[in-house]
């Protein structure tokens, strides 16, 4: 009778294990199949939008206004944070999005504690000292300063300029060409300007998002690891003191910002990240000697 029933279960059990085998086929040929959709669908693409200027006259404009900058800021003229953000910047800058893009970029360290960085149509990026403070490692500062490229890249400050001045732009850009003069002079006229609130510096949360999964692209393609910029976003939401608050105002907070670039990481071509310049801690030393002025509620 023992045996009779030990056998009785042995078979039990031999049936339960395929039938566990037979339901675990048709999941796992399902999760691989969506994985291979996943990876087929590769990287979001994302192009420029509506402009009414042209790419030199990005250019003009970006130059225009950094030398302002530049007048009205405090400049760090330290070698070592210099060719700091250079390094990093370069590499970016030599992404295939970056070069296709036809834009010169330039980086430049600028004494504010506010955690910021902006980048100028045509190319100029300034990264503030509290930006350099507030990282944890070069990837994480590699993505803020490719997400401000990115926003370079798809024209978004002129964009929102063609934007908000639809009807009027038209007429002042030709009257620049033919003038000859300054194309920050003539927008100005039109109400368009350098300050804070200036529609060139102020992006909607859609450029925010493109901005944000393009420099996923740049980061990836440098070497850094996307997932440290969903990391960066994530730490200064924790935080509540002025420099986070500045730079959430300046780059409006995506609905799932972070969820939203680790999904486009995923999306990427796989890869070993772990590109250092090994310059990190030297920066920070550097950087320790610098002496800031006031904080400022809004930069530029």
């Amino acid at each position: 009778m023992r045996r009779q029933t030990s056998m009785h279960f042995r078979r039990k059990r031999s049936s339960l294990v395929s039938s566990t085998v037979r339901w675990s086929k048709p999941a796992l040929v399902t999760f691989l199949l969506l994985g291979m959709a996943a990876a087929a669908q590769g990287p979001t693409e994302i192009k420029p939008g509506f402009n009414l200027f042209t790419k030199q006259q990005d250019v003009q404009l970006g130059q225009e206004a950094a030398a302002k900058i530049r007048q009205k800021s405090v400049m760090v003229n330290d070698p070592t944070l210099n060719a700091y953000v250079n390094a990093i910047g370069r590499r970016l800058a030599a992404s295939p999005e970056a070069r296709d893009s036809g834009f010169s970029f330039t980086f430049a360290v600028v004494a504010d504690p506010a955690i910021n960085a902006y980048a100028l149509p045509g190319g100029p990026m300034f990264i503030n000292t509290g930006l350099l403070r507030a990282v944890d490692n070069e990837a994480q500062l590699a993505g803020v300063m490719g997400h401000e490229m990115s926003h370079v890249i798809l024209r978004h400050g002129t964009n929102q300029a063609s934007k908000a001045e639809i009807l009027q732009l038209p007429l002042a850009l030709a009257a620049q060409i033919t003038d000859n003069g300054s194309l920050l002079g003539e927008l100005a006229q039109l109400g368009i300007g350098l300050g804070a609130d200036s529609v060139l510096l102020k992006f909607s949360r859609t450029d925010e998002s493109q901005a944000d999964l393009m420099g996923a692209h740049l980061m990836a393609e440098a070497g850094y690891n996307p997932t440290q910029l969903a990391k960066f976003f994530d730490k200064l939401n924790a935080q509540d003191n002025l420099g986070a608050l500045v730079f959430l105002s300046d780059h409006p907070n995506p609905d799932n910002r972070s969820r939203a670039i680790r999904q486009e990481a995923a999306r990427l071509p796989r890869q070993t990240y772990g590109y250092q310049t090994g310059q990190f801690q030297q920066m920070k030393r550097a950087l320790a000697t610098i002496k800031e002025p006031p904080p400022k509620l809004n930069t530029p």
